[in-house]
């Protein structure tokens, strides 16, 4: 590629991936009662069965944007390096992260004016922000510029559909998606919330189905109904807190029923995940709409 890509560790982009692509990260942070930790760190190989243990355990958890000094310190770098750079980031409408390395963005530009800075609000998060980088890498591996890859992406950007659903409801009422009264009304009738991320970026609850695994059919289910076609030809995207099974349940009825040949597994983020709880499943793919 002849321009750089920068996105966040909330794309949720395995390390192969980001190995591959040549992919620069810019690590959001946690804190566990209150000692800070980077959701992403080069070459590390972190046990996130931990972080989710903890949330079991009752760990006070919190998040925060990127460390704007260390954003600043790479993309500085790679633009004094004489490299045009692609900023693809975390929804704005979860997040003020995009808005942040935005501003930081602008502001370097004035410094680098001989360097092209294109950012992109990708209205997604997890796999579905991690699929956007995906699909950028193809473009740009095909000979596309970055004005072209960037205009592709704010084309497609909204076709991308994000199907989630969670185990608890608790740790969503504690991240202030439901209440406390359909918390525990949910918990005690085993009904799970099949959701989607819409086109303003936010995480919506759209339907409520009794059982696990009528929940994690419902995202197959919704994929069946929207996917682009040929959806056979899809590279499709599946993220977990902690539920590899059902993981592997989906991407499975995936294969199976839609034909799709190419399926990524891989966690949700400690930052993600801290609002959504161990027991997360997501689906992610190219759709008619979110």
């Amino acid at each position: 590629m002849d321009f750089e890509i920068v996105t966040d560790s909330s794309s949720n982009l395995t390390e192969d991936m980001i190995d591959e692509f040549g992919l620069h990260i810019l690590p959001l942070t946690f804190m566990v009662d209150g000692q800070q930790h980077q959701s992403y760190l080069k070459g590390a190989h972190t046990d996130l069965s931990q972080f989710y243990r903890m949330m079991r355990e009752g760990k006070v958890i919190t998040t925060s944007l990127p460390n704007l000094a260390e954003s600043e310190k790479l993309l500085r770098s790679l633009l004094k390096a004489g490299r045009d750079v692609l900023y693809i980031g975390f929804s704005s409408g979860l997040s003020g992260t995009y808005e942040a390395t935005d501003l930081l963005l602008r502001e370097l530009s004035e410094e680098y004016p001989a360097r092209t800075i294109r950012t992109v609000d990708t209205l997604a998060a997890s796999g579905g922000e991690g699929l956007l980088v995906w699909h950028a890498v193809q473009q740009a591996r095909a000979g596309a510029s970055i004005e072209e890859v960037h205009a592709w992406l704010e084309e497609n950007k909204l076709h991308l559909a994000h199907w989630f659903t969670v185990d608890d409801l608790m740790f969503l009422f504690r991240g202030g998606r439901v209440s406390k009264t359909s918390a525990w009304a949910g918990t005690l009738l085993n009904i799970k919330p099949v959701m989607h991320v819409d086109d303003e970026g936010h995480l919506i609850p759209l339907e409520k189905v009794r059982g696990r695994k009528k929940s994690l059919n419902a995202l197959v289910d919704h994929m069946a109904k929207t996917a682009l076609a040929p959806v056979e030809d899809q590279m499709v995207f599946i993220t977990h807190g902690d539920c590899l099974e059902d993981a592997e349940y989906v991407a499975a009825q995936v294969r199976e029923q839609l034909g799709v040949r190419d399926v990524v597994i891989n966690w949700v983020d400690p930052v993600i995940g801290a609002h959504s709880g161990p027991g997360t499943m997501a689906l992610f793919f190219l759709a008619s709409g979110r």
